[in-house]
């Protein structure tokens, strides 16, 4: 698989979390040379409102169109400070998730760059509504980050596996950013036990293969940087994933939100969305759409 980074789409509500998030693209830029497009969108105006007061109307476009030139000129500020040029921005009311989706697939981005939260209360509560909406339809990896302000540096990258079907996809996406990064990589399985001994040992069997074919491929491309294999206990697999990766200080998570069955398309990516709830590691999230990668 060749993955390459060219198009950066950085999706900002303005809110804390979402600056942080343009830190996070400004690094990726750089270190794949591509370039940022900036998307904010506007809320979206009530039918209702057309029929029951039309002689709003003319008010609340007024209104709108103030809204539209101060997010521009916003972002003009931004960019002005940062010394930053974005390639384009993108500014129009609607759905936040199903704009910034419909921005990626029109532009063809190579990656989204978002924060979890944002400005609204209701969405801390339901885990940034608008960043599980973009990653159950993306057509490009999404990288959702926290509110820890930190100076972004990718130098240990933790890929949390199930062995699941999809996951020698996931595994090429991680070798990818390690290899840009000069990140080392470590494969985790996380071991939701239930007292049964076998379970470990087939567990660690199937990570040895892992880690076997990556060694395997470490060596026919000559990668400079480690990878290593664990396994851990837990009564969580999300919280395990989580506490492994803040304990040990790793910099991105990189997990999927693939379904593996058909019962898990009606929880779509739980573990993954429970990760990017709790994790204030940023997490380099595959939707469904780059199993056709």
């Amino acid at each position: 698989m060749k993955y390459s980074i060219k198009k950066i789409l950085w999706a900002t509500d303005f809110s804390p979390e979402s600056a942080n998030a343009l830190t996070y693209a400004e690094y990726f830029a750089r270190k794949f040379d591509a370039r940022i497009i900036a998307v904010h969108v506007l809320p979206e105006l009530d039918p209702g409102l057309f029929e029951s007061r039309p002689a709003m109307l003319e008010d609340i476009y007024e209104q709108a169109g103030i809204k539209l030139g101060q997010a521009r000129k916003r972002l003009e500020t931004l960019a002005s400070r940062k010394s930053l040029r974005f390639q384009k921005v993108i500014i129009d009311p609607g759905s936040p998730a199903k704009m910034i989706v419909e921005a990626a697939e029109k532009e063809k981005a190579d990656l989204i760059v978002m924060g979890k939260t944002g400005l609204s209360g209701l969405e801390k509560v339901f885990l940034g509504s608008v960043a599980n909406g973009v990653l159950r339809h993306s057509p490009a990896p999404v990288l959702v980050v926290g509110k820890k302000r930190t100076r972004p540096a990718i130098r240990k990258i933790l890929v949390p596996t199930d062995f699941s079907p999809h996951e020698e996809i996931e595994r090429d996406f991680a070798w990818t950013l390690a290899s840009a990064f000069k990140a080392d990589l470590t494969i985790v399985n996380v071991l939701v036990l239930h007292d049964y001994r076998v379970q470990a040992e087939y567990s660690e069997s199937l990570l040895r293969e892992v880690l076997d074919r990556l060694k395997a491929r470490k060596a026919r491309e000559k990668k400079e940087f480690s990878v290593t294999e664990d396994v851990v206990a837990a009564a969580n697999a999300a919280a395990g994933i989580v506490n492994y990766a803040e304990l040990n200080k790793y910099d991105l998570i990189t997990m999927s939100s693939m379904a593996h069955s058909k019962l898990s398309r009606l929880f779509l990516g739980s573990n993954t969305e429970r990760v990017i709830s709790i994790s204030d590691v940023p997490v380099f999230a595959l939707p469904p759409g780059c199993s056709k990668e």
